[in-house]
């Protein structure tokens, strides 16, 4: 039968490692076996089926979590679960099961794994792509693609429409975990050769139904919250074709997967493109918002620095805020009136700190009571969660002002429920004692524990005591049957221990207790065999089941029928308690969207107060944000370079920007080293500090809104797609002067490197030239060519068509001593130092000395003028040292 089931299932899900429950171990068979045993290295065995030798190999249900993130997580596999799902039997028969897959676990659709990170949101993106796409190389003409994405552990839903040429940016923005694309998909397909060169995780799904014919769990989408944080019309979304395609895609993806698991989903959230900064991929990646370039990982990232958040969720909006911060004024102003009104009140923000450190991450819990998983630790947590927000709302009538307009505005919109979390305190047996950690007590009951006393006397669990110390979920009088059956047991307990006291008399046996096991049933245990039994032994009642040397049990009558009585009676307890706990689920699920949206305003509200934190610690600003293209920033700092350099007893050296409708573009200058890629990457975190509603590292900021953000920063060479480093700051270069709007900032580093300095320069001209003329959008531009600030018109720190010409300085006393001063200021750097710097790098002092006399032949000008014969004359010079 197992054999049958178990081929039944590997052909139903050829393309997943089938693990199949046995008893209390996790199993593989046949050829799977081998695989499951190396990558989790556990032992090979074998078991002979129908005459035949079957490879197989196992582990304890206690590992199942360990092995399913190699498995899942590391070697990014499909797991199928195959369960025990037992059948009705009579007591005292042995247990049969009938086994199915109830879930196929893949890397986005985890639910609530230990692996799963909970400060980072776990997605799974379906994309629906057109068959015919734009010409390869063409980026004016690019086909429109769907995009739909969901975290299934939290339940937040999203989707909106994409172009070929801007889904990398979209893509890296998401992060997901897992992308579905239709398996009719040809394999030569543009988009799905794009996703295997980005190395995406993409599995394939069968063509679905549109989302017109998909149904949710209500007219609410997941960012319809706040009204604070979210751009909404208020009214149903619209999807487009490919939105709705994507979203059938999605959909008929996880119905595959999640089976039994499946909940209603929420209406998906359309995300515009207006009111939000666009950021390209390059972009992302090159400020480092959520990741370390030099680490692979969040330590020395944006995030890493400024993340002062309590809660998970609000790490998870933190990091979803930094990569797709605010344009609209509103919304920015709102947040920063939250983090000005908690800067102005330490106490009150330590004392409501405090509070949501206690608060469990509630849209995951929430989402787990809708695939069917809360147990009673869950409803325990949900309950502390909710008791807590409403002592954070008492704190706003405590102490409400006139200055709590802007809490109020969030803090009204959480729904009242009170008479939620009265159900559960009242249902729940001691709820204040138990605390969040109850069910882990080991004389707590939870549901295997149940499902074994189901199966009949000889398998009741161990953590049920038959002397009345047994620990129960529900309150004995929160129904009239559970009041019933409480006192039932009661009564029956007491007739075990009169039993027990009576025995110990009347056969001289102190040692003389009345057990249950699942070996011999309810029995009279003796501990002290020679002291004890030699009344029993003359006693025709008592029937010796076993004898060790110092120990004897015996089965009476009387107990056995008794003990049949309390397991009975413990039996219809457990079934009333799932009942109750059943009908709970099911109050918390219908609650579900109040649930989830005072989960998101907490969110939110975690995020503002870290928002104060980090001011108060780190000295940020509040900056002005307005709707025109100023950028002045006065004394402005970049966030993560000045905590690095705090560690090390270092003073970061702060510097100014002063970028407006007259001079929207600064060209600097400097030596290698002084801070130039710095300073544009300040420019750029700032900008996005502002529009998250964070103050900045600045002594002064004024911040026109900046609907799109380019960096064209630290490029590396891409090999694998045939593209040199020259011709990757190419493809960037190009992308920021096609797309960049009047309203944009855009920092470039070094354009025109990587070729001749003639090629270079000219290049650095046009990109200049473009910019100015054509995007007219705020831009630094840092480089080497001095000779761009004669080209430009640059006349004694005068300025010509619209570009300020500003040098790092440079100090140097002596041929072996110089230092960096790290300070801008008004003039073009003619010298880059690049000698100096090599000194700093330890480089032999012949080659420096080699350096410096071939330096001194060139500085008569650019080498690619010096005719043929000098140049020859110079091959000789260098020769002979």
């Amino acid at each position: 039968m197992l054999a049958t089931e178990i081929l039944a299932n590997l052909n139903k899900f050829p393309h997943c490692i089938l693990l199949t429950r046995v008893g209390q171990f996790y199993e593989s068979y046949f050829d799977q076996a081998k695989e499951v045993s190396r990558l989790l290295n556990i032992k090979l065995t074998s078991r002979v089926w129908d005459k035949q030798v079957v490879a197989m190999c196992g582990f304890p249900l206690m590992h199942i979590d360990k092995y399913l993130k190699i498995l899942v997580q590391q070697n990014k596999l499909f797991v199928a679960m195959c369960e025990e799902f037992p059948r009705p039997s009579l007591p005292g028969q042995k247990p049969e099961f009938d086994r199915r897959v109830s879930r196929v676990i893949t890397p986005g659709t985890l639910i609530d794994e230990p692996f799963l990170n909970p400060y980072d949101n776990n997605y799974l993106l379906a994309l629906s792509a057109p068959e015919i796409t734009a010409q390869k190389g063409d980026p004016t003409t690019s086909s429109e693609v769907g995009l739909a994405w969901i975290d299934i552990s939290t339940g937040e839903f999203f989707t909106r429409t994409s172009t070929e040429v801007a889904l990398r940016n979209h893509l890296t923005r998401i992060n997901p975990r897992e992308i579905v694309l239709n398996r009719n998909l040809e394999s030569t397909h543009p988009i799905r050769q794009a996703l295997m060169e980005e190395d995406w995780f993409v599995s394939n799904a069968a063509r679905s139904p549109p989302a017109s014919n998909v149904s949710f769990q209500s007219d609410t989408s997941t960012d319809d919250i706040t009204g604070l944080s979210d751009i909404s019309s208020g009214a149903l979304p619209l999807y487009s074709q490919e939105e709705s395609s994507a979203i059938g895609l999605l959909t008929s993806y996880l119905h595959a997967n999640l089976l039994e698991h499946m909940p209603q989903l929420l209406r998906p959230n359309r995300e515009l493109t207006e009111g939000r900064m666009q950021m390209d991929s390059n972009t992302i990646k090159a400020l480092e918002l959520r990741e370390s370039t030099r680490e692979g990982g969040t330590a020395g990232s944006l995030l890493n620095v400024i993340k002062r958040t309590t809660t998970t969720g609000g790490t998870r909006l933190l990091s979803r805020w930094l990569c797709s911060p605010s344009t609209s004024i509103p919304e920015i102003s709102a947040r920063q009136s939250l983090v000005a009104f908690f800067l102005s009140r330490p106490h009150l923000r330590d004392d409501i700190l405090q509070l949501l450190s206690d608060v469990d991450d509630a849209s995951r819990i929430i989402q787990k009571f809708l695939l069917g998983r809360g147990d009673v630790t869950d409803l325990l947590s949900i309950n502390a969660t909710v008791v807590t927000w409403s002592l954070i709302q008492q704190r706003k009538g405590v102490t409400m002002t006139d200055h709590w307009a802007g809490i109020d505005q969030l803090l009204s919109k959480m729904t009242d429920l009170k008479g939620l979390s009265h159900r559960i305190s009242t249902a729940l047996e001691n709820v204040d004692r138990l605390g969040k950690g109850s069910s882990n007590d080991s004389d707590a009951i939870d549901d295997d524990d149940h499902a074994k006393l189901l199966q009949g006397p000889l398998n009741v669990s161990t953590n049920i005591k038959y002397d009345g110390t047994t620990r129960w979920s529900i309150r004995p009088g929160f129904t009239e049957q559970l009041f019933a059956l409480h006192t039932t047991l009661g009564e029956l307990l007491e007739r075990r221990t009169k039993l027990e006291r009576r025995l110990q008399l009347t056969y001289g046996a102190p040692s003389l207790t009345l057990r249950s096991s699942p070996n011999y049933g309810m029995h009279v245990h003796i501990a002290r065999v020679k002291r004890d039994r030699a009344k029993l032994k003359e006693s025709p009642a008592f029937v010796c089941i076993t004898e060790t040397g110092s120990t004897c049990s015996y089965f009476y009558q009387e107990w056995a029928q008794l003990g049949s009585q309390i397991v009975e009676t413990t039996v219809a307890i457990s079934a009333a308690e799932k009942e109750v706990l059943g009908m709970l689920r099911n109050e918390v699920n219908a609650s579900s969207a109040h649930l989830r949206k005072n989960a998101r305003i907490m969110d939110e509200l975690d995020v503002t107060i870290a928002f104060s934190n980090l001011a108060t610690e780190r000295n940020f600003v509040r900056p002005e944000v307005r709707d025109d293209v100023c950028y002045e920033v006065t004394n402005g700092r970049h966030p993560t370079v000045e905590l690095g350099l705090l560690t090390q007893g270092r003073v970061f050296t702060p510097n100014s920007i002063a970028l407006n409708s007259g001079s929207r573009l600064q060209i600097i200058t400097g030596p290698n080293m002084a801070g130039k890629s710095t300073l544009l990457r300040q420019t750029a975190l700032l900008a996005i500090l502002a529009q998250i509603g964070s103050y900045v590292p600045a002594d002064h900021a004024v911040v026109g809104i900046v609907d799109r953000l380019f960096s064209r920063v630290g490029a590396k060479d891409d090999l694998f797609r045939d593209r040199s480093t020259f011709m990757v700051e190419m493809l960037e270069t190009a992308e920021i002067l096609r797309r960049a709007t009047p309203k944009s900032l855009v920092i470039m580093d070094e354009v025109g490197r990587g070729t001749t300095v003639t090629d270079g320069m000219a290049i650095a001209f046009a990109t200049i030239h473009h910019l100015i003329t054509v995007n007219r959008c705020r831009a630094l531009f840092a480089t080497h060519f001095h000779e761009l600030a004669e080209m430009l018109g640059y006349r004694s720190e005068m300025h010509k068509g619209g570009g300020i010409f500003s040098e790092v300085a440079f100090s140097c006393t002596d041929d072996s001593h110089f230092a960096y001063s790290h300070r801008l200021r008004p003039g073009v750097n003619r010298n880059s130092h690049g000698l100096k710097v090599a000194q700093l790098a330890n480089m032999p002092e012949t080659a420096i000395s080699t350096a410096k006399k071939a330096l001194s032949i060139l500085k008569g000008g650019v080498h690619d003028n010096i005719s043929l014969a000098e140049r020859s004359k110079l091959g000789d010079v260098l020769a002979d040292l």
